[in-house]
Formats: C-alpha cells, sequence, structure tokens
C-alpha cells in the first residue's frame, strides 16, 4: 500500500508538472522573441514601435498615474463585460431551452442564431450608437450580439444530448415536459453550458473593448484608453493596457472555469481534468 501511495503521487507531480512547465516554456519563447525584435530587429529610431517587454511593464504599471488610469478603465470594462454576459446568459439559455423542447421551434431559430454569428459588429456600431447611445448600454448591446452564440449552441447541445435511455424513464414514469426539462435535461446540459459560458466570458470581455475603442464615448474603458494612447504613440502604455485587457479575459475565463469545475467536475469527465 506505501508503494502504491507513493507511485500515486509521483504520477501527480508528474502530471502537474506536463501542465506547468509547457505554457511557462512558450511564454518564456514568446518573451525572447519580444526582445530580439525590439532589439535586434526594429531599427533604434523605430523601437519605440514595440518597447520590450520590461519596459512596458514599468511604464504601464509602476507609474501611479498610468496604473490608476488602467485599472479604473479595467474597472469599467469588466462591467459592461459582466452585464452583457449575465444578458447574453439568460436570452442564449433561455432560447436553446426553446429550441429542445420542439424541433419546429429549433428549425426556425436555428438560422437566426447562425446569422446573429455572422454580424459584422463593426460595421453596425455605429447603428447601435444611434439607437442605444454611445455609453455603457450601447456597450452592453455589442457585448451581448458577439457572446449571445455559444451560450445558445453549446446549451442546446446540451439539452438535446440527454441520455435517451433516461428519457424513455421519465416517459415510463409519465413525467410531464417541465419535470423531464428540470430533472434531465438540465443537469445533462450542464457540461456544456459551462463550456459555452467559458467562450462567452472571454467574448464579452473582447466585446467591451471593441464597443468602447469605436463608441469612444463615455466612461473610459479599455478600448478608449488603447485609443488614446495609440493616439500619443505612447506604446508602452498602450501594450500595457492591451496586457490588462488580456488579462480580464483569462480571468473570466478561468472564474467560470473555476466554477464549472466545482459544480459538475465530480460526475463529468470533461471537467474533471
Amino acid at each position: 500500500m506505501a508503494t502504491q501511495f507513493t507511485v500515486s503521487t509521483g504520477s501527480g507531480q508528474g502530471a502537474r508538472w506536463k501542465r506547468i512547465v509547457p505554457p511557462l516554456a512558450f511564454f518564456a519563447l514568446i518573451i525572447a522573441l519580444w526582445y530580439v525584435i525590439s532589439y535586434l530587429v526594429l531599427e533604434p529610431g523605430k523601437q519605440f514601435l514595440l518597447p520590450p517587454p520590461h519596459e512596458v511593464i514599468i511604464d504601464g504599471f509602476f507609474v501611479p498615474e498610468t496604473r490608476e488610469d488602467i485599472l479604473s478603465a479595467a474597472w469599467e470594462s469588466f462591467k459592461v463585460a459582466t452585464v452583457g454576459l449575465a444578458i447574453a446568459f439568460v436570452l442564449g439559455v433561455g432560447q436553446a431551452i426553446l429550441m429542445s423542447q420542439a424541433t419546429w421551434i429549433e428549425n426556425m431559430l436555428y438560422p437566426y442564431a447562425v446569422f446573429l454569428q455572422t454580424i459584422p459588429t463593426l460595421a453596425i456600431i455605429p447603428v447601435i450608437g444611434f439607437w442605444f447611445g454611445f455609453d455603457f448600454g450601447a456597450r452592453v448591446v455589442v457585448c451581448v450580439i458577439i457572446a449571445l452564440f455559444p451560450l445558445i449552441i453549446n446549451p442546446l447541445k446540451g439539452l438535446l444530448g440527454a441520455d435517451p435511455g433516461l428519457h424513455d424513464l421519465f416517459t415510463l414514469r409519465r413525467a410531464g415536459r417541465m419535470t423531464r426539462l428540470v430533472r434531465l435535461q438540465l443537469p445533462a446540459a450542464l457540461p456544456d453550458i459551462f463550456t459555452g459560458l467559458q467562450t462567452a466570458a472571454g467574448l464579452a470581455v473582447v466585446g467591451a473593448v471593441v464597443g468602447d475603442y469605436f463608441f469612444g464615448r463615455g466612461a473610459i474603458g479599455l478600448g478608449l484608453l488603447i485609443a488614446r494612447y495609440s493616439s500619443r504613440l505612447e506604446a508602452a502604455e498602450m501594450l500595457a493596457t492591451v496586457l490588462a485587457a488580456c488579462g480580464l479575459g483569462v480571468l473570466m475565463f478561468w472564474f467560470f472555469g473555476m466554477l464549472g469545475r466545482r459544480i459538475v467536475g465530480r460526475w463529468s469527465e470533461a471537467w474533471s481534468r
């Protein structure tokens, strides 16, 4: 028994290292390439276009004024992304439930879900601004449009993928439509719902930044801050803001991943890793 425990612990540590080492090695490669481009590829007079990593970190996060601007903008973008994601979740899961209840409803709504995914959001941003203003509400609309599709398709896949044998059992027990939905289909769809949430969380941050960048009005979010630094040719501050936007997206993605593992990881093979 002691030998088995030692082997299991070693294999667990090995698996942990296999998860940690490759991302760190790839990150080191990216940083090395960044330094090579900054110091060896770009001419000295053009190095301001891509400052080396340490300058981006110092100028963006260690200068108090810049750090406060980035954190304040990140908070504004976080609020927009969170509200947009919540609305997209309600609309998406609600539509997926409707589509799962009848084939004719699915056939009626599915093409429009696909159509929504193909909308050139940047092209209709001026129209969204005219309809909803150019501040918080309009940015939320952009988030909803961008984040909605995975919150329709993934839950629908889970709702329709419930075990047919269990469906037969519910039929034998003469379960009603609502009982079947609540006790069978929704629990079966939870892994796919969290997959959709993870994807949509990152897209919501993209929507918040894109909307903020192109509307260019109202409270200063990450997109508007990027535009301002770009117009001033403050590349280090601009790249630091981009890194903050990436970090916000990763944070939201990680949060829903952690939540999914906590809720469905004990019985879902896909979420138990």
